[in-house]
């Protein structure tokens, strides 16, 4: 289905919203926006039979709850104390981060004006009151609903349209600065891992990912046998960070309620691992098709994806380092 209107949550604030995805930190895997989209969607299709597609996000603050320790720029999540046992000893936990967020969410509709349900009930009503009427019951069902396991405290602004002129992309783009979009670069991680193989051709996908995110020097020795340590630049430019967008099977399904303990006792069940990629937190201002910026569930055995489909143009690549330092500012 093809997108036919856009629903915009405007600074959404997030309270203790999950900072953990998997193998990496710092911002709650996209798997968790697309669930709250398909939740709200859930709702929307009960009361008026219509549904949502993907989202985009936006995050225009961050705050992980971490702290420095060691001196050596490490970080530690500062975890809650929970009571001790009865036996007086401290209680097992597992690591949890938290974080609050202020993030906007662009939302595709499925559907445009002529199916916004009627206010009073009856077909007659004015597109106006229609709008106002959807308008409402987003208000009403939209703090109902956590986000990346978090609670949501305030809404900016709740926003429907059908379509977008020049006028009004350019003021929807503004209108979400300061902030950065986080797409899907795959491409750049192909692409390295693909000029890798040529000088290593064991090398693991996985080994291409971690030059992107690790931070790397090297010795080098001047004409005086001197030794100084230099560091190793990044495969690519630009605000890049790994990524979690799914999953993997690694089991057949099994019947519901055969596995013990599993938390749905009504739905088929089985076991996957997460999967990783690389992501790029990019400035919304230079987007000219929204399309680009959107998150979708794709479902192609043995995969469970968050896909997104954004492509750079060289304006995009020429201004990356900028880019990148704006973002680590706000971030």
């Amino acid at each position: 289905m093809s997108m036919k209107s856009t629903l915009l949550l405007h600074h959404l604030k997030v309270e203790n919203a999950n900072a953990i995805s998997g193998l990496t930190y710092g911002f709650p895997a996209i798997s968790h926006f697309l669930g709250f989209t398909h939740a709200l969607s859930r709702r929307l299709a009960r009361d008026y039979g219509l549904t949502l597609g993907g989202c985009a996000v936006i995050a225009h603050q961050v705050d992980v709850h971490s702290h420095p320790v060691g001196g050596r720029g490490e970080q530690v999540f500062a975890l809650t104390r929970n009571p001790l046992t009865h036996e007086g000893n401290t209680a097992p936990f597992n690591e949890e981060g938290r974080m609050h967020l202020d993030i906007s969410l662009l939302i595709e509709c499925h559907f445009n004006a002529d199916d916004l349900p009627s206010g009073s009930g009856q077909d007659g009503d004015s597109l106006d009151l229609r709008i106002a009427t959807l308008h409402q019951w987003f208000a009403r069902t939209i703090p109902t609903l956590r986000v990346a396991g978090g609670t949501l405290l305030a809404i900016g602004k709740v926003q429907w349209r059908e379509a977008y002129d020049e006028a009004a992309l350019f003021r929807l783009r503004m209108s979400l600065l300061p902030g950065f979009a986080l797409v899907c670069r795959h491409d750049l991680l192909s692409k390295h891992h693909q000029q890798r193989l040529v000088a290593e051709p064991d090398g693991e996908l996985l080994d291409s990912l971690l030059d992107f995110v690790t931070l790397r020097h090297r010795a080098q020795r001047d004409e005086k046998e001197e030794v100084s340590w230099q560091r190793v630049a990044k495969p690519e430019s630009g605000y890049l960070v790994p990524l979690a967008v799914g999953y993997q099977e690694i089991s057949p399904i099994h019947d519901p309620g055969s596995v013990p303990s599993s938390r749905d006792q009504e739905t088929p069940f089985r076991f996957v691992e997460s999967i990783y990629t690389l992501g790029q937190w990019v400035s919304p201002h230079r987007i000219d098709d929204l399309d680009a910026l959107l998150w979708r569930y794709r479902y192609q055995e043995p995969y469970y994806l968050c896909e997104n489909r954004y492509q750079a143009s060289e304006l995009d690549e020429d201004d990356s380092d900028t880019e990148s330092v704006l973002a680590s500012d706000l971030f």
